[in-house]
């Protein structure tokens, strides 16, 4: 059985939470109370729990039951693992690249304004501008697919939204009679993808002002203004983003590997706290400004600052932080996988999933439990009934 970590976030939940929701009564929204209370509950007699029992060996233990909720850090190993392996046949023979489309501090703060909204433009529009850029004849002049990511947080929680793209390297021709390769190394220039995508959203985010879909308050009222928000804009014009791409992946495993460290990630796993007293948490974090050891570093921080951060990261109820596009696009994923493997000459070949680091005790609760001792398969049976936390099922998540 995993160890648990000497401490959690439901740690901190549990011994600060009620004093952060007096403090903040008229500034906590439901969703993040929500996510509170379902990470306090989390595997406590508050949701009930359930015997396992072996069919092979008779071993049996009992356990409560997990929130499920996408932003417990407890509870995305299964989610992860089961997730994982079905993209498993979605892997093609080719290189991987993985590119990272960031905004700046101004664009940042419309953001944390705006979740919804914007979180959805920079999906989109980063997965727009490798298509836009691919399409052209001048570089691979066909259509890509796109796993895209949407992460909210930096090293220290503060809010940093950026989209993760995992990208296969290559595509299909327009008459999908063939397959064409990338460069050996290179994917697309990362200049010119940045350029674009600058363009693209600053021009979305006026767009939707003009909808009237974008709303502002407290410090930020001003920009409700359009001269405002014109004016705030007009900087970004020119300066330069920062879009980067990775090298290549060395095969399909180190994909796996990747998407599942970052697939379903949370602001802050378990495993990188450190201690926790009534004045402060204190947590590991790297600081990407050093070099070397001088970039791992001990934060620490008042509780109700902590948890503030946290809840920074809660994202809208239904919003969905892993998309696909271009020829992994949901609507015909399996029909254009199956023709580009045609194409590259390859059918599938079983890929054996590469377990990840999950910096918590993760238990499977969608995926059939193993048994410990002898690997047999364990049989559930509820025990108990879920006591009523929440009046809405917390625990439901959405990807």
């Amino acid at each position: 059985m995993p160890v648990r970590p000497a401490i959690e976030v439901a740690d901190i939940f549990r011994r600060h939470g009620d004093r952060y929701r007096r403090a903040h009564a008229g500034h906590l929204g439901r969703g993040e109370r929500r996510v509170m209370g379902a990470i306090e509950a989390c595997r406590t007699a508050a949701l009930g729990g359930h015997c396992e029992t072996c069919d092979d060996c008779g071993t049996t233990r009992i356990a409560n039951n997990s929130c499920r909720n996408r932003h417990c850090p407890k509870c995305q190993g299964a989610a992860r693992a089961e997730w994982v392996a079905a993209r498993v046949a979605d892997l093609l023979p080719v290189p991987y690249f993985h590119v990272v489309f960031t905004v700046p501090p101004a664009v940042a703060e419309i953001a944390f304004h705006n979740k919804a909204v914007v979180y959805g433009l920079l999906m989109r529009i980063a997965a727009e501008t490798l298509q836009t850029v691919a399409a052209d004849p001048r570089r691979l002049g066909a259509e890509i697919g796109i796993i895209a990511v949407l992460h909210t947080w930096g090293q220290a929680m503060t809010h940093h939204p950026h989209v993760h793209c995992v990208v296969p390297g290559g595509c299909l021709a327009p008459d999908r009679s063939r397959w064409i390769a990338c460069r050996p190394g290179f994917f697309l220039p990362v200049l010119v993808l940045s350029r674009l995508f600058r363009r693209l959203l600053l021009t979305a985010l006026v767009a939707a002002f003009d909808r009237g879909d974008l709303r502002f308050s407290n410090a930020s009222a001003h920009l409700g203004d359009r001269t405002a928000f014109d004016r705030h804009l007009a900087p970004l014009r020119r300066s330069e983003w920062v879009v980067y791409a990775k090298p290549p992946f060395g095969g399909p495993e180190q994909v796996l590997a990747y998407l599942g460290r970052y697939t379903h990630r949370v602001a802050i796993a378990n495993g990188r706290l450190v201690t926790l007293d009534d004045d402060r948490v204190a947590f590991r974090w790297k600081d990407y400004r050093g070099r070397g050891r001088e970039r791992d570093k001990i934060m620490r921080i008042d509780p109700d600052e902590f948890i503030r951060r946290f809840l920074l990261h809660v994202l809208p109820d239904g919003f969905h932080r892993r998309r696909h596009f271009g020829f992994l696009a949901n609507g015909h994923r399996r029909a254009r996988i199956a023709l580009c493997r045609t194409l590259l000459g390859q059918a599938l070949a079983p890929i054996q999933p590469v377990p990840c680091a999950t910096g918590s005790t993760d238990q499977p609760h969608r995926a059939s439990p193993v048994c410990p001792d002898c690997g047999g398969h364990l049989r559930r049976t509820p025990i108990g009934s879920p006591a009523p936390v929440s009046p809405s099922p917390f625990w439901c998540d959405s990807s």
